[in-house]
């Protein structure tokens, strides 16, 4: 291999100890991590609302569909200029970048979640005179709910991945600038241990979420019955 890409995982570990020690890891994880909430929970909370509505609301959604499938299908790093253009160099860039992944992400999983309510059950809900906020809390809502974790679950990671990207093109700091300036110096040792870092912080916040659905949703019976 080529002398500057083969680096020894002890290389990488002294790097990552020292980062420790000196402060420059953890504080560049908490501006990364403020950025990755942020954005996960306001694209998360605009994405559940947004995907309810267009799931209660089918004529809207067959307007909006077209639209909405083409800016999804917008490449969303390319965006990334955008956004520092016009936020600067700071968290409202990132979070910009990484709310247009969890949007989408979220919206399709809660519209999802509510069309697949059985039909009986809203025609038996219908027999039986309920309302229609009757019907969307104690029907569409909780049958909706477990789409709805899962979209969040997987819009919390990819909420990492749209900061740490608009980190590596432009940013004051976080963890992608930490990875774009090492890759710039050829420090890779210290790029092997941010990314083995960063995959840790994915694997803890995807846990984390799956102990938080399991505590929240409870009261579903389990899937083999």
């Amino acid at each position: 291999m080529d002398p500057v890409l083969a680096k020894t995982p002890a290389q990488s570990w002294d790097y990552f100890v020292g980062a420790l020690k000196s402060g420059e890891l953890m504080d560049n994880t908490g501006y990364t991590m403020m950025a990755v909430i942020i954005a996960w929970v306001l694209a998360g909370a605009v994405g559940v609302v947004a995907g309810l509505a267009l799931g209660l609301l089918p004529r809207v959604e067959r307007v909006l569909t077209p639209f909405l499938d083409a800016a999804n299908a917008m490449p969303r790093i390319a965006l990334a200029p955008l956004f520092i253009v016009a936020f600067g160099i700071n968290t409202t860039a990132k979070v910009a970048l990484a709310a247009t992944l969890v949007f989408f992400i979220v919206m399709s999983s809660a519209r999802a979640g509510v069309r697949s309510t059985d039909a009986e059950w809203l025609r038996l809900s219908a027999v039986l005179g309920a309302s229609k906020p009757q019907v969307f809390f104690k029907v569409l809502f909780p049958v909706a709910t477990p789409a709805i974790f899962a979209g969040l679950r997987l819009g919390l990671i990819y909420s990492l991945l749209g900061v740490v990207g608009s980190e590596l093109i432009s940013a004051r700091n976080g963890l992608g600038q930490l990875v774009a300036t090492y890759s710039a110096t050829y420090r890779m040792e210290a790029v092997y241990a941010i990314l083995i870092f960063l995959a840790a912080i994915a694997v803890v916040l995807n846990q984390a979420m799956g102990v938080a659905e399991r505590r929240l949703l409870r009261w579903q019976p389990p899937a083999d019955k």
